[in-house]
């Protein structure tokens, strides 16, 4: 989720809902048998994995060294699982998912940060090389450069790459030797939803979990966990109304060393390189020791407590029902931001934007007399109510923002003064450092001064003055956007191809005079196939990634989608310090101009290609102690082709046997 506060600002108001993951007891690691009790206090039934979350840390680890090859990375991945199990220990039911084909609403964030990745290496390239010679050239020590072909290109973590599809041969390779060999996994159902089978991985989860609870005999009192660091696993998880829900995810540990890109050394950046203090130093010593990853639990039912009490509301004209009331607050925050929409410009985590509109959704519900969702569908009007107060305090919030940064820039700007006035420097030189320690940002739209509306929308989206038509189709587009969000999250995806089709948000106050209609979307949108996601998300620089037969569109001058994948790109920094907090201005993919490109080349597509190009299945593995071993066993035995439903006591869907050898065990 696009909330990189979220998760900061929700576990500092609501403390209790964290707590640390028991892996020692005085000290000595737990019992390695994760059949034994779990020393934690709970009993989990069911244990979900957001793959990706691991995939990325375990292939390419920001504070300690990469690992070597492939081999390595899966086994770091192997022994992360491994460790998390051991962590969790569920009881009947394991899912693992991997991120498939998304929403063309995501590919468009897939997109943007594929191709930023690709612009901050060349740019990083560049910038090492330029250091590295002015350092060379005063006679500085360095140590040799690294090998380009040691390089670990993380876009290859993309459904229809051939390291995805070895990653599904090695899951499966490990999923086997776990129920064969280790008690803990006796008995369990293990589901393996790879990167064939389109959605995110979460959303692949939470479909599951709904088509659970649809079940006639669904247990009520199953206990939940779910590993993933993304902030919008917990809206998810509220929104499945289950009383026993915990997420499980890295404990994040600020102000964490890193390693200069040069010298390989810590305590400074890389524009502050001097070399190797000792010309003479193995560089393994040079190495940041391997990191300590502390798991914590976030604990949804405790969340649920919190909001309980402060979100009641005393004296409604209509019955109080907490459990819409939490459907409501989690639509409340995807004004704050998503990976769907961006987030209104007025509203920010750290200036209590979450509170703001809990005030104004308390006053929505009395003055309108009923809730703002209903099971995933939205009631516009109610939230037009909302957007209006808020379109109200806007000019304020905005002068308040400009306010308190002049206020913190200054007393910034005291602090590093005095840092530097203690070394022998000029005034003139210190003023000098700070004003390059402490730049101030390029605002051209300046928000907290008159006629600020005119500005932004001529700059963001070169609107001549005063078009009021326009901003309100760009008003009912992010009210569109809003309702699609929801039904992803509470009945899956509404459409495949519906994307918000701007870089930036309206104002709240634009968002006005809604049409009940904005909910419907088109029935039957189909997902990209697997190998069009790449070529739609993945910049020029990643082309050794797709077919060869396609990478020459990405390139070639007489290419009809050459225009899809440009060299270079602004990134608006949209009143922001840092450009991983800006907006990357790249342009929309036409879905029909790719597909009818690609098309006179699907004939030249390799057999293995094609395979990866094949949309997949979840796929099922139970051993002997598994309650549905002799089911299965039966299916594969009669060869049968036919969706059968499944047999189980634990878990409720529709099977069919693809492969015999899925299904082997002692």
């Amino acid at each position: 989720m696009g909330v990189p506060a979220f998760f900061r600002w929700l576990t500092r108001k609501y403390s209790s809902v964290v707590v640390e993951c028991v892996e020692e007891v005085d000290g000595q690691p737990i019992s390695i048998d994760a059949s034994q009790k779990n020393p934690n206090g709970v009993e989990f039934d069911n244990f979900y994995l957001d793959m990706n979350g691991i995939i990325h840390p375990c292939t390419h680890p920001e504070n300690k060294p990469a690992p070597k090859n492939e081999d390595e990375m899966m086994v770091a991945i192997f022994e992360c699982i491994d460790r998390l199990f051991k962590i969790v220990r569920p009881r009947k039911l394991i899912y693992m998912a991997i991120d498939g084909v998304a929403p063309r609403a995501k590919m468009n964030q897939q997109r943007s940060r594929r191709f930023r990745a690709a612009k901050e290496t060349k740019e990083k390239v560049e910038q090492i090389q330029m250091i590295r010679s002015q350092l060379e050239a005063k006679g500085i020590i360095l140590p040799p450069e690294k090998e380009k072909s040691s390089s670990f290109d993380s876009n290859c973590i993309t459904p229809g790459t051939e390291f995805m599809s070895r990653l599904t041969d090695c899951l499966n390779y490990f999923i086997h030797d776990k129920l064969n060999n280790d008690p803990g996994w006796k008995g369990l159902k293990v589901i393996l939803s790879d990167a064939s089978v389109p959605g995110e991985g979460e959303h692949k989860i939470m479909d599951f979990i709904r088509r659970q609870r649809g079940a006639a005999d669904y247990d009520p009192n199953t206990h939940h966990c779910l590993c993933g660091a993304d902030a919008d696993l917990i809206m998810l998880g509220l929104a499945t109304h289950e009383p026993y829900f915990t997420i499980i995810r890295e404990e994040f540990i600020m102000n964490q060393p890193h390693r200069c890109e040069i010298c390989s050394q810590t305590g400074h950046e890389m524009k502050e390189c001097q070399g190797l203090p000792n010309p003479h130093e193995d560089m393994d010593t040079l190495a940041l020791p391997p990191s300590v990853t502390r798991y914590i639990f976030v604990r949804l039912n405790v969340l649920r407590e919190y909001l309980e009490e402060e979100l009641q509301m005393n004296g409604l004209p209509f019955k109080y029902d907490f459990e819409r009331v939490i459907d409501d607050w989690v639509f409340m925050c995807f004004f704050v931001g998503n990976d769907f929409l961006p987030h209104l410009p007025s509203l920010e985590i750290r200036e209590g934007a979450i509170d703001r509109l809990i005030t104004l959704y308390k006053r929505a519900v009395f003055n309108t007399g009923g809730f703002l969702t209903d099971s995933g569908d939205v009631n516009l009007k109610r939230v037009e109510v909302i957007l209006k107060d808020l379109g109200t305090a806007e000019d304020e919030i905005f002068r308040k923002r400009h306010r308190n940064d002049v206020m913190y820039r200054s007393r910034n700007r005291q602090r590093l003064f005095q840092e530097k006035v203690q070394k022998p420097q000029s005034e003139e030189e210190i003023m000098k450092q700070i004003e390059n320690d402490d730049p101030e940002p390029n605002d051209d739209v300046r928000l907290w001064d008159d006629g600020y509306k005119d500005r932004y929308y001529q700059l963001k989206f070169n609107l001549p003055p005063n078009d009021v038509n326009t901003r309100h189709h760009i008003g009912m587009e992010y009210a569109r956007g809003l309702c699609w969000v929801l039904k992803y999250y509470y009945q899956g995806c509404a459409s495949w191809d519906w994307f918000f089709p701007f870089h930036y948000a309206p104002f709240a106050s634009d968002i006005v005079n809604l049409d009940d209609n904005l909910s419907e979307f088109a029935k039957g949108t189909q997902p990209f196939s697997p190998l069009e996601q790449l070529m739609g998300v993945f910049p020029a620089a990643s082309r050794t990634l797709v077919p060869t037969a396609w990478a020459d569109l990405m390139i070639n001058p007489e290419s009809n989608i050459l225009d899809f994948y440009p060299i270079d790109f602004m990134i608006d920094l949209n009143g922001k310090k840092f450009a991983w907090q800006g907006v990357a201005l790249l342009p929309f993919v036409d879905e029909a101009r790719l597909r009818k490109s690609l098309k006179p080349y699907y004939h030249l597509l390799t057999k293995d290609e094609q395979r990866r190009n094949t949309r997949g299945n979840d796929r099922l593995y139970v051993s002997r102690g598994a309650d549905c071993f002799e089911f299965i066993s039966f299916l594969g035995k009669d060869k049968s082709k036919d969706i059968t439903e499944l047999k189980s006591s634990d878990i409720f869907g529709t099977v069919f046997i693809e492969k015999l050898d899925y299904f082997q065990g002692k």
